[in-house]
């Protein structure tokens, strides 16, 4: 399941990522992630979650993100959430390659994998390969 967490910088996107996350890690029996580039969101977040940088694995745009979020998956199978900060310092401002990377991310997670990002733009900017994934 894919949900998105939209706004433009400085809206709050962040803190309501680290609360999620916070409460995830206090409600599953599984895995907790959390992905960014650099290490905003890292000393707000419980030790229980499994922190990844983007910088430390090289990973730079979209096809990139993919193979690692689908190696972090075939690794390790109690992953319940995945929470990404900042999609777009790690893929680009691409709004259809992002489309596209949620499309198959959506196919990969299902409904085992709940996959939340954080999105620095306004609704109305998002096609709508991306407004579908709005909640």
């Amino acid at each position: 399941m894919i949900k998105l967490i939209t706004g433009k910088k400085g809206t709050g996107k962040t803190k309501i990522l680290i609360d999620q996350i916070n409460d995830a890690v206090k409600a599953t029996a599984g895995n907790v992630v959390c992905v960014e580039k650099g290490s905003t969101v890292r000393y707000s977040i419980s030790r229980k979650v499994r922190w990844c940088d983007t910088e430390y694995y090289a990973i730079e745009g979209y096809d990139t993100f993919y193979g690692f979020i689908a190696g972090l998956l075939a690794s390790n199978y109690d992953i319940t959430h995945i929470y990404i900060d900042g999609i777009f310092r790690i893929g680009g401002r691409d709004y259809d390659a992002f489309g596209k990377l949620l499309e198959k991310l959506d196919k990969l997670t299902g409904d085992d994998v709940s996959v939340i990002f954080t999105v620095s733009a306004d609704d109305s900017e998002l096609p709508e390969s991306v407004k579908q994934f709005l909640k």
